[in-house]
């Protein structure tokens, strides 16, 4: 980029709260001001997207001042739609926002961004998968923009025990389009006297990843990591009947639920993997179920959340996000809720059925709750979470439990049917495990959903009524109504819409 001198450099900073987007404008126009340019920064504070995406707006004049005779040119507040020089976004998601909103002009604007991703709360809440495809977002930044620096920051910035802002300050001084020696930005973190040694490792990674003199790091995997748990190799050998791509996500499955419960557990996965596969040898709808398998197997309950919040990899992984030095106390407190539903969840079904079948007849099911704090890494908190994490060996006996295998074997029966079919309303049927998710009022409506569309939809279908692109496209369209509005309203209409196409 080489800047026209009679205009100013105009520069977004897209972050979120918690990553110091705040901190990175202040180097920027503290090193500005060292190089003796005129600069001017606003911010323009967010509290929706993740606990607060803020936009902060820089424009710095690329001449010094004392080159201008006396003169000062006049810097804009806010930023104009296709007149931006450089975007900087500590987050994927960020960065194809800032771009999409029409600041970028894809013969002028260039783009520094992490590309991890923080995930949305519209992600979290969508009844499946609902993280945006990275695929798309990558597409709108490259249509956006003339020229990009993407790399994982964020996996940078735990490298060096610093957050991302120092990463990126580095990337933006390797970038060379700033009018500011990459000197002038480590004296501004000296300066600043704050977490000075790790700041400056992380902005000397992000200097040389934007120079080329050191490649930009992989993407890591978001997956959650197994502990390595005695018993799974001895369960994985027995995969063998599977193809390679499927016997790959089932080999984790058994890891997944050897911690989740057991190795009897794990080899009970196995051996529904095994029935499944004397239906169907095609290899898609068996890498399907298999993974989905393993997610519905390790439902969420109460002993699974108090097993996570106590696991030594948790607090470590805290003490790593806010870079927390060797022997610094670090408190973590936990506010649970829980409800009727995940209480009764516990108890065996001849106790729970009575209990919530009262519950659901006088209206007070979902208003029975009992919120607490637990200080997690306390003596008493951390106690009590590990009392309730020691009931996995009870979790067999439980209402909750019984009520999933039912509902498994509901799902796997017909996944089974509809492969001896065909292949491809095996995979339709398979993907409708997304429907059954968390616990409460969310996972009864997924379950009422779904045992809605086996009735209506599956059922008929896998007997071959139907023609197959009639029923394909019956099922996929009814998942879809089911996801997008749990409540049942879009799949009235969807499973009517079908019935009466199915009648003509």
């Amino acid at each position: 980029m080489n800047p026209v001198s009679s205009r100013p450099l105009c520069i977004v900073v897209a972050a979120m709260g918690g990553e110091g987007g705040g901190v990175l404008t202040d180097w920027i126009v503290e090193a500005a001001n060292a190089s003796g340019l005129a600069v001017q920064s606003t911010s323009v504070p967010g509290v929706a997207q993740r606990t607060g995406a803020t936009t902060y707006y820089v424009e710095i004049f690329p001449i010094p001042l004392a080159e201008l005779g006396g003169a000062e040119p006049i810097l804009a507040l806010s930023p104009s739609l296709g007149e931006v020089d450089l975007i900087v976004a500590t987050e994927l998601m960020e960065a194809a926002r800032s771009v999409t909103r029409g600041w970028s002009d894809p013969g002028r604007t260039h783009l520094i961004a992490s590309t991890h991703r923080v995930h949305a709360v519209a992600e979290k809440m969508e009844m499946g998968d609902g993280r945006y495809d990275e695929d798309h977002l990558r597409q709108a930044i490259v249509a956006g923009t003339g020229g990009r620096l993407l790399f994982d920051m964020e996996q940078a910035a735990r490298s060096a025990g610093c957050i991302v802002n120092a990463v990126l300050l580095g990337a933006i001084a390797g970038s060379g389009l700033l009018p500011i020696a990459p000197e002038t930005f480590e004296e501004r973190i000296t300066a600043g006297g704050k977490a000075v040694e790790s700041n400056l490792r992380g902005f000397r990674l992000g200097l040389q990843a934007a120079r080329g003199e050191v490649p930009a790091a992989p993407p890591v995997s978001h997956k959650r990591p197994h502990a390595e748990v005695d018993g799974a190799g001895l369960v994985a050998v027995q995969l063998g009947f599977l193809p390679a791509a499927a016997r790959a996500l089932a080999e984790e499955g058994v890891k997944r639920l050897v911690a989740y419960q057991d190795v009897r557990y794990a080899r009970l996965y196995v051996e529904r993997l095994r029935s499944l596969a004397a239906a169907t040898q095609d290899e898609a709808v068996l890498a399907r179920v298999a993974r989905h398998l393993a997610v519905r197997m390790s439902f969420e309950d109460v002993i699974h959340v108090a097993r996570l919040k106590t696991a030594p990899a948790r607090m470590e992984r805290i003490r790593a996000e806010i870079a927390a030095r060797p022997g610094q106390p670090v408190v973590v407190k936990d506010f649970l809720k829980p409800g009727l539903e995940e209480v009764c969840a516990l108890m065996p079904g001849f106790l729970a059925r009575p209990i919530l079948a009262a519950a659901h007849r006088g209206g007070w099911a979902d208003k029975a709750a009992w919120g607490r704090q637990v200080n997690a890494n306390g003596i008493w908190g951390f106690a009590s979470l590990r009392l309730l994490a020691g009931l996995k060996p009870w979790r067999r006996y439980s209402h909750r439990f019984a009520q999933e295998q039912a509902g498994i074997e509901d799902w796997l029966a017909a996944v089974a049917d509809a492969a001896r079919l065909s292949p491809a309303l095996g995979l339709e049927v398979a993907e409708c495990a997304r429907l059954i998710k968390g616990y409460g009022e969310t996972w009864r409506r997924g379950t009422a959903n779904f045992q809605r569309i086996r009735d209506a939809v599956v059922a008929p279908a896998a007997t071959g009524l139907w023609p197959l692109p009639f029923a394909l496209d019956a099922i996929a369209n009814a998942r879809a109504a089911a996801l997008a509005d749990p409540d049942g309203g879009r799949l009235d209409r969807t499973l009517a819409a079908i019935a009466g196409k199915a009648a003509a």
